[in-house]
């Protein structure tokens, strides 16, 4: 099959799949696997130039609406009837059943089930060490720093939070974002401060623009070096690439639980 990915994520759970050799164009912003540094680009996931996408004639694109916005790229395939199916997990077992769904429609749904076994294995072996935790500290996580942006309950970074030993600070707020502000966060007094900026490089996300903010360096996070640079790739986006966020969380906060713990095979082997 010629396949098309526009959104990041997608193209990692493809990789995943092993798919990755039937991909014949994807999104600008796919960077992983290094195999896929040499396809044709198609512009921003947020706007693909579908002129171009056309040319590849492929068999199926793989659309999303994991970003506000995306709307209009599957408004755009469907007007010129181009073949394509639409991700939009919000949690862990959304993006066990993308796996499975994305393999059934490309052959190779015995390949899907025993990745998705194997992911929710992986998973359920976090549960059961994070059960084991004496402490179980408080994360706030920022997608944004102006205005504060930071993930609610509906979101994969509370799961993430909960199987690697901690509590997303913002898990009693009922949406999948939440718009803050420094005050509030700073009234929470979270145990860590992880960045995970939205489409922006680790080395990229300057810590000091935090410790501007009134009243942050007196708070123990900061004070005791529990602020950190999370690599958006492994937290921003929803993939089985989640799992090895999880794993590098879980070591951060709770070595003794999670030392030992690595990642699958077809994990490391993508």
């Amino acid at each position: 099959m010629r396949l098309i990915s526009i959104c990041p994520s997608n193209t990692e759970l493809l990789a995943y799949l092993g798919l990755v050799d039937q991909l014949v164009a994807v999104d600008d912003f796919s960077d992983w696997p290094a195999s896929i540094a040499t396809l044709p680009r198609l512009g921003p996931d947020l706007s693909i130039d579908m002129d171009k996408l056309e040319l590849y004639e492929p068999d199926l694109v793989f659309a999303s609406l994991s970003v506000p916005g995306m709307e209009k790229n599957v408004e755009e395939l469907k007007k010129r009837n181009i073949p394509h199916i639409i991700l939009d997990p919000q949690s862990l077992n959304d993006i066990a059943a993308d796996l499975l769904t994305v393999g059934q429609t490309c052959g190779i749904e015995e390949r899907a089930l025993y990745i998705k076994k194997e992911y929710l294995a992986f998973i359920d072996d976090m549960k059961k060490r994070a059960a084991t935790v004496e402490t179980t500290p408080s994360l706030y996580w920022e997608w944004w720093p102006k205005p504060v942006f930071t993930p609610g309950r509906i979101n994969w970074l509370t799961e993430i939070s909960s199987i690697a030993g901690g509590l997303n600070e913002f898990s009693d707020v009922e949406l999948a974002s939440v718009q803050t502000d420094w005050e509030d966060v700073l009234k929470r007094n979270p145990d860590y401060i992880l960045l995970a900026w939205v489409g922006v490089q680790t080395n990229k996300m300057k810590t000091e623009v935090v410790l501007k903010r009134p009243g942050w360096q007196q708070l123990a996070a900061v004070k005791e070096g529990r602020l950190a640079k999370m690599e958006e790739e492994l937290y921003c986006r929803p993939s089985p690439r989640l799992l090895e966020g999880a794993l590098k969380l879980g070591k951060m906060i709770h070595p003794e639980v999670y030392a030992d713990l690595k990642l699958p095979d077809w994990i490391t082997n993508a």
